[in-house]
């Protein structure tokens, strides 16, 4: 094994900045572009400079681990995929315009892949043939390219990103559970070890298709994802996906249908005000026109929202809020609809969290009329009952009913269960033990690979700049002597460095005829774990300063005792 070779800062390739971006929104763009990690080539596309490639790897080598410890095996497909096997699985014209579509000299046409569902599907339904040869588990770790209208939060949204994408092809049903629950442990074991502090949170599936789905979301301020979750039980999902039974409030009224003049009362506020009730006494209708372009209304309690993705799995992606043309065309009034004397031909849907309540205060299908008492059965009949409210912090866990929490967080990674949603569409089948033909059972797994390393800047900073978790630190120890140049100090540098290099520590050394004020602004920008400074007063005691940048605590060490020191320090939080 070659010995650990120290990186000098002046040889290094990391034009730091003094002064914030001001195109950078999140800790995590501004730092990186501050500490000289990655560079804008254009909206969406970075070049990672060495510092941040460095890290890059070290996150790709745990997946890797953790990946082939889960009996996963790696291998690497084309980025450029023939558009015809995306029209197989019907999803070329479903995805949306985030898909690169592009034609070769020949006119022929290709996707650049934003995913590989397709392309691992199509690879092996003529090479895996009997339930004898499965289950199989690939991944790969891969440029990903999806064309986002406006990218944007550096690496968190950009247009080319590293993925690691993974599938499986199972043959039962328990089989793929086996393996979607080895990928789960493994990703949760991605997480620690990249020092993350992530939840797995049950989540929405979408363009990805299937039934069940987990992601694991890093908490930050930052996230583009709200999600709720239960401090007593562990329950966590994302706002597309969570459910709960909400404690609803009876309506005003002694239960007796009433009809109410409530002239200009629009609003939930003014309904909940005027009736003397808390907002979720009132019931909340909201007029939309379904991917077919059906009138629908649903009714929510009065204090939730319509959660717009179980709008898009009940009612299909292009539904939309009525205008105030189409109300009129469908005899509904803005502000007084109500499930009782519905015009005919609309369709009723209610939230299921409704069900237990027997006294309703909502519109009155009449201008300036509500109606107190309304019992569904009695007075309407509901359709159908649905989950379609948006969860908030404060309702009921569905599991254990304590109050849930709210958070944001970054989606880092995902786990699906496809079932057969590309292995039927795309005619990939084996035959069981009794001969017959049947579809792959499929999972898919994704771990956003240059997401992580932006997660972890969220996560790991503070007013200096970041603060790398050893696991994936471009280097874990910095070495600053405050006078390279003068004798005493290199030759203690040089001790220091090579006993760190012996013992497999990645050192830079700051050799650089900079102030020290510059140099410690640097090193904390670049976040590097530990500091060993050698300084002109140590050194007439034998000692160095030790700083350890996550606390920002510091100690005088002897110098012929740092290394071993530092050393055990950094082998015992490697991941």
């Amino acid at each position: 094994m070659s010995k650990t070779r120290a990186m000098k800062m002046s040889h290094l390739y990391a034009p730091t900045l003094k002064e914030d971006p001001a195109e950078a929104e999140l800790a995590s763009h501004r730092l990186m572009l501050r500490a000289g990690m990655i560079r804008k080539q254009a909206a969406g596309l970075y070049s990672y400079l060495p510092l941040a490639w460095r890290s890059l790897r070290k996150i790709e080598d745990i997946v890797r681990d953790e990946m082939d410890k889960a009996g996963a095996q790696e291998l690497l497909m084309p980025i450029m995929v023939d558009a015809d096997v995306w029209r197989d699985s019907g999803r070329y014209n479903v995805y949306g315009p985030e898909l690169m579509r592009i034609s070769d000299r020949h006119e022929r046409e290709f996707v650049l892949g934003p995913t590989h569902e397709e392309t691992v599907t199509d690879l092996i339904k003529n090479e895996l043939r009997s339930y004898k040869q499965l289950p199989v588990n690939l991944y790969q770790i891969q440029d990903k390219f999806r064309d986002e209208m406006r990218p944007r939060f550096g690496l968190m949204r950009g247009r080319e990103f590293i993925m690691k994408d993974g599938y499986s092809f199972n043959a039962t049903q328990e089989s793929l559970q086996e393996t979607y629950d080895d990928m789960k442990q493994a990703y949760a074991n991605i997480c620690e070890r990249c020092g993350l502090k992530a939840l797995p949170v049950v989540a929405d599936s979408g363009q990805i298709g299937g039934d069940t789905s987990v992601e694991f979301m890093a908490l930050a301020d930052a996230g583009e994802a709200s999600l709720v979750y239960c401090d007593a039980c562990g329950y966590a999902a994302d706002d597309e996906a969570a459910s709960t039974a909400v404690a609803v409030s009876e309506g005003a009224g002694n239960g007796e249908l009433e009809r109410v003049h409530t002239p200009g009362l629009a609003s939930i506020a003014d309904v909940a005000a005027f009736f003397k009730i808390p907002e979720n006494a009132t019931r909340k209708a909201l007029a939309l026109i379904d991917v077919e372009g059906n009138p629908v209304v649903v009714m929510v309690p009065g204090d939730h929202d319509l959660n717009e993705c179980k709008a898009e799995h009940a009612f299909g992606e292009g539904y939309h809020l009525m205008t105030d043309e189409e109300l009129q065309e469908h005899g509904l009034i803005k502000g007084f609809i109500g499930p009782v004397n519905l015009p005919e031909g609309i369709r009723l849907v209610c939230d299921e969290t409704l069900k237990v309540s027997q006294s309703w205060t909502c519109g009155a299908n009449e201008a300036d009329y509500h109606l107190t008492g309304v019992k569904p059965g009695r007075d309407f009949k509901p359709g159908e009952w649905m989950d379609l409210i948006t969860v908030v912090a404060g309702d009921p866990c569905p599991h254990c009913g304590a109050p849930l929490s709210a958070a944001r967080g970054i989606e880092i990674s995902q786990v699906f269960q496809l079932g057969t949603k590309y292995s039927e569409a795309m005619g990939a089948t084996f035959a069981d033990e009794n001969g017959e033909e049947k579809p792959f059972l499929m999972g898919c797994y994704g771990v956003g690979v240059s997401r992580t390393l932006a997660a972890s800047v969220e996560q790991h900073n503070d007013e200096n700049g970041i603060i790398w978790p050893v696991s994936i630190a471009p280097y874990e120890v910095a070495v600053i002597p405050l006078d390279p140049k003068q004798e005493e100090c290199a030759a203690a540098c040089d001790t220091i460095v090579d006993a760190l290099c012996d013992a497999g520590i990645e050192v830079i050394v700051d050799d650089r005829n900079e102030r020290p004020g510059v140099k410690f602004a640097d090193n904390d920008l670049m976040g590097f774990p530990y500091q060993i400074v050698l300084g002109k007063r140590g050194l007439k005691n034998g000692t160095c300063e030790l700083k350890d940048r996550a606390t920002g605590e510091r100690e005088d060490v002897a110098l012929d005792q740092v290394a071993a020191k530092v050393a055990e320090l950094v082998i015992s939080q490697r991941a």
